[in-house]
């Protein structure tokens, strides 16, 4: 559990909560680590629920045997203009699962059925567990990219690593942009299929037609403009980034265009829960236990992950 910002995390025994309407108790069998546990616990990301159980990458498995996944997205109010217009991920009053709503760094989790996804056969628990954040946000981020053949992905970290192999499968060719020297994260965004992999700082031997900034690095962003030919779009892929610095409009102008991706909707984890077996996705991923999440959070803070990292109680 988290009490306050910019503190470790404590392990505590507390009472198991029995489910409401429509809720669903499920026993956590996996919770992958994602970089917005990190934000929330420097208080980079504001007034979360405190106490709070982090996690929002969860398989669990409910009393009559269901494997489900639980999301980020924990609820909605169904009633506003973003929910009655299909685009329930910018809804005012969503609760977040492990920001509002208590998350999957636990034994059990009580969640909204209305917001689990049935988790596809052939996947394992660790296999599936960053499909529910990493894979999903990189899902949102390639569609509202575009359908240009040359994609650009800065940080090649969880998500980068999952959306390398959608595009892959869907005919695009891949470039991998890296810590400069880092050598190991290139080498593993070349077995993925990237045809290209340098630092962020240099420039692609081809000009993309749209590129997706993982990395919460603000000057990534006029970094992946340079590199993006007229009418690309750079999609920034985090729920918080350092500040962007000012840049040329020469960088914008040719209908370049610069946005954000706002979490994900239901159907976004529909698609590609239908897509991943067909490709099928392969996540990377180490196992810890849940009593590490800790050491976790602090390997994902040095950028020392292959893939994803998974806490299993």
């Amino acid at each position: 559990m988290l009490h306050a910002p910019r503190t470790a995390l404590r392990e505590e025994e507390i009472p198991r909560r029995e489910p409401g309407p429509g809720e669903v108790a499920l026993r956590v069998r996996a919770c992958a680590v994602c970089r917005t546990d990190l934000h929330v616990v420097d208080g980079e990301l504001r007034n979360p629920k405190l106490p709070l159980v982090l996690g929002h990458q969860v398989v669990g498995e409910a009393d009559d045997g269901r494997r489900l996944g639980v999301p980020w997205l924990g609820w909605t109010c169904g009633e506003c203009r973003f929910c009655v217009s299909g685009r329930e991920n910018l809804c005012d009053r969503a609760r977040s699962t492990g920001y509002d709503l208590d998350g999957g760094y636990a034994e059990w989790i009580v969640a909204d059925e209305r917001y689990c996804f049935p988790i596809p056969d052939g996947f394992d628990d660790l296999q599936a567990a960053p499909l529910l954040c990493a894979g999903l946000i990189g899902y949102r981020a390639l569609r509202l990219c575009g359908e240009g053949e040359r994609l650009g992905l800065y940080g090649f970290g969880a998500a980068a690593h999952i959306v390398a192999q959608v595009a892959r499968f869907e005919g695009r060719r891949v470039f991998a942009f890296v810590r400069r020297g880092d050598e190991d994260a290139a080498a593993f965004a070349r077995e993925l299929g990237a045809e290209w992999a340098g630092g962020s700082d240099e420039l692609p031997p081809e000009e993309l037609d749209g590129a997706i900034v993982f990395a919460p690095v603000g000057a990534l962003v006029p970094a992946a403009l340079r590199a993006t030919g007229k009418g690309g779009v750079v999609v920034c892929g985090g729920i918080h980034m350092s500040d962007i610095p000012s840049f040329p409009y020469e960088l914008l102008w040719g209908e370049r265009v610069v946005r954000s991706v706002a979490n994900l909707t239901r159907r976004d984890g529909e698609e590609l829960l239908t897509l991943a077996p067909r490709i099928p996705i392969r996540t990377h991923v180490e196992s810890l236990p849940l009593a590490a999440a800790n050491e976790a959070l602090e390997r994902v803070r040095r950028g020392d992950v292959r893939g994803s990292l998974v806490l299993v109680p």
